[in-house]
């Protein structure tokens, strides 16, 4: 496999440098600097700047308004604002209904729809899991009886990410009860302003808040917002599914992750000497630095297929399970160097150093990232199933 880049790609990446340079706010590359938070607005901001460059939804195809980069370019693009720390866009309008509606949506659909996520202008939520349906995704029960020409949607789901901003929710509901689970499942979109739809936010012990309970009681939801047939749904949310975990591989995350261990480990001394002095710490942080250069390349070997045509398929399940457990370890080792006052972490002058302050809160967080998405369990048996070709349950 050539894992070199042409000139062309080269350029780009230059490209790309140099507009970050330029078009990065002061405010955000303070904020990017020093890996902290980002509002809401900040995100939406940064959003706006990277549409009016037409790289807002860099896999889009250009005739819903996509900016015709090969998957090279995507890939250099995503790449480099990870690394640049710029604030993530949220994936649920732009890397996950968008593309379902590309793919199964009517051409009303895409009218309707496409645009404005592209733009920003219309923010989007994902509900999926309910209290008793996570990994085990088609045991969901929030339901959409027939009513004409609409639904009527009552139910609850859980973990919908932001919430509370959006303005539409692309769900998955039951429709049918009476088949197979996976078979009696649509996919449907409905406006969080639709009388009945309650959005209500939860703190979580990172002190984000993130995640929100979603409660539906007696929706009315038009029949022409179903994406792709009615009691198909499943086939809709598994080619979303699977770029979703594309997504969760995060090796520009990691690698800034792991550039800002190295530097807590410089500036945190022991018996005065600094902590990336010690042959110990130093062979922690190899160790982990030669995982994440193995996930790099499987990143790449994914790249290759894309290349030649080929959808994400049971490969992306290795890239969220190798993903997410790098991402995990290298806050946890950051917390570790940083000792038994990490979570509230403080230098001689009683200020929380910039670098350090977000990695407490930011450690908490990544605690979920190997149960959304489809826990790190399943994606095992995936790999079993489909790469390995072992029976299920083996």
């Amino acid at each position: 496999m050539d894992l070199s880049f042409s000139a062309e790609d080269e350029a780009f990446r230059a490209e790309v440098r140099q507009f970050l340079a330029e078009s990065l706010p002061g405010e955000l590359r303070a904020k990017a600097d020093v890996d902290a938070p980002f509002s809401h607005e900040d995100t939406m901001r940064w959003h706006r700047i990277l549409h009016a460059r037409g790289w807002s939804a860099p896999q889009w195809p250009t005739e819903h308004g996509g900016p015709g980069l090969s998957p090279t370019q995507r890939f250099i693009l995503t790449e480099e604002l990870e690394l640049a720390g710029t604030p993530p866009l949220s994936p649920f309008g732009l890397k996950m209904v968008g593309p379902a509606i590309i793919q199964f949506g009517t051409p009303e659909q895409k009218q309707r729809f496409l645009p404005k996520i592209l733009s920003g202008e219309e923010v989007w939520c994902q509900g999926y899991s309910e209290p008793d349906a996570g990994s085990d995704l088609a045991s969901l029960r929030c339901r959409a009886e027939d009513d004409g020409d609409h639904f009527v949607v009552n139910g609850q789901k859980t973990w919908t990410t932001y919430a509370q901003y959006a303005d539409w929710i692309f769900c998955l509901v039951r429709t049918n009860p009476n088949v197979k689970k996976q078979a009696g499942i649509t996919f449907l979109l409905v406006d969080m302003k639709t009388p009945g739809v309650e959005a209500r936010p939860m703190l979580t012990i990172g002190e984000q808040p993130a995640f929100c309970d979603t409660f539906f009681e007696n929706v009315r939801v038009p029949k022409a917002n179903v994406i792709g047939k009615i009691d198909a749904g499943w086939t809709v949310a598994k080619a979303l599914l699977g770029h979703e975990r594309t997504l969760l591989a995060m090796v520009g995350y990691s690698q800034r992750m792991l550039r800002r261990v190295k530097h807590i480990a410089a500036e945190t001394r022991v018996g005065g000497r600094p902590m990336l002095e010690s042959t110990t710490w130093r062979t922690k942080i190899a160790a982990i630095e030669v995982e994440l250069e193995a996930l790099k390349m499987t990143n790449y070997r994914v790249l290759a297929g894309a290349q030649l045509g080929k959808a994400p398929g049971p490969e992306s399940s290795i890239l969220k399970l190798r993903g997410t457990e790098v991402n995990q370890r290298l806050y946890e080792l950051a917390m570790e160097i940083m000792g038994h006052d990490a979570l509230s972490w403080y230098n001689d002058e009683g200020i929380v150093p910039a670098m350090e302050q977000g990695v407490a809160p930011q450690f908490c967080y990544a605690r979920a990232s190997t149960i959304f998405g489809g826990s790190n369990e399943i994606q095992k048996n995936i790999i079993a199933k489909w790469i390995l070709g072992l029976p299920s349950g083996r």
